[in-house]
């Protein structure tokens, strides 16, 4: 019988600090700079955080479910939960449902734009798990799935969407298609082989790593002007300044030649460059806000 970790490790539940973080950081804008009066804070808080749980969940299963037959024959993903037989394809499935229907719920209950976008939502996060089977496109698909997560947190907030949030999510698409074409680095080859499509597997690894740079700063450029509607304080340059300069040590660290360092960049970098932006800005809004 499957256990708890084994959900988590399926859906990966770690990387939730890729959007998590954005998603806060969207949803203490817009109640420092809208009409809140009789919102409860806190419980709109736990109601954004558990869509964006339940979401992830149903992103992750839906993927590991829809690439069970192509994650078993490739050797680095065969270990995979359902691959594996640790999860079966039919509690996947089911985990899928259940996370669906939490997840409509939940968003039905804070207000009514949430409950109506909710299945347009569910629909984007899980059309990606298909993309790389006919577009290399796909690394932008993950992108704007992931840059849902701060639009979410605004319309949640104020019931409507906002050009700050449209602009933060812009950021999260580049930034997290640029880190995602650094990992299928790893599956080029086996990609090719199989018919599959990604940036890696169509360009060489030199041209691969440069349109990742390019989205890379296109995310800086984008959080740049973010960072405009923001206070401006040292508290905001750092977080800015600490981003900038994680998010381009990626591209240091993995080379052409030199790529034993991807699981650290697309991991351990990416999370820190995520926490540390959210963190800084977050807690600009709340001093100087």
């Amino acid at each position: 019988m499957s256990s708890v970790v084994d959900y988590l490790r399926l859906v990966k539940f770690s990387h939730t600090i890729f959007a998590m973080p954005f998603a806060l950081l969207a949803f203490t804008y817009a109640w420092m700079y809208s009409d809140t009066d009789g919102i409860s804070l806190w419980l709109l808080l736990l109601q954004v955080v558990g869509c964006m749980v339940f979401a992830r969940n149903v992103a992750m299963g839906f993927n590991r479910w829809a690439d069970r037959f192509i994650d078993a024959e490739n050797p680095r993903t065969r270990d995979r939960e359902i691959p594996a037989g640790r999860v079966s394809p039919q509690s996947a499935v089911a985990f899928i449902v259940v996370n669906a229907l939490c997840f409509v719920v939940v968003a039905s209950t804070i207000n009514s734009l949430c409950g109506w976008l909710s299945p347009v939502a569910l629909a984007v996060v899980m059309f990606y798990s298909y993309c790389k089977r006919f577009t290399a496109l796909a690394h932008l698909v993950l992108g704007i799935s992931l840059g849902i997560a701060p639009v979410g947190a605004t319309i949640a907030v104020t019931g409507a969407i906002s050009l700050e949030s449209i602009i933060l999510a812009l950021v999260v698409m580049t930034w997290c298609a640029g880190f995602d074409i650094i990992y299928a680095l790893q599956d080029a080859d086996y990609d090719r082989q199989r018919g599959l499509h990604s940036i890696p597997s169509r360009f060489s690894a030199t041209t691969s790593l440069a349109i990742s740079a390019l989205l890379h700063a296109a995310s800086i450029a984008l959080l740049l002007w973010y960072a405009s509607y923001q206070p401006q304080s040292w508290l905001l340059y750092v977080g800015c300044a600490l981003f900038i300069a994680i998010v381009s040590s990626e591209h240091y660290i993995v080379t052409p030649k030199r790529q034993r360092n991807i699981g650290i960049a697309f991991g351990t970098f990416n999370a820190l460059a995520s926490m540390s932006l959210a963190l800084f800005l977050i807690a600009n809004l709340l001093i100087f806000g």
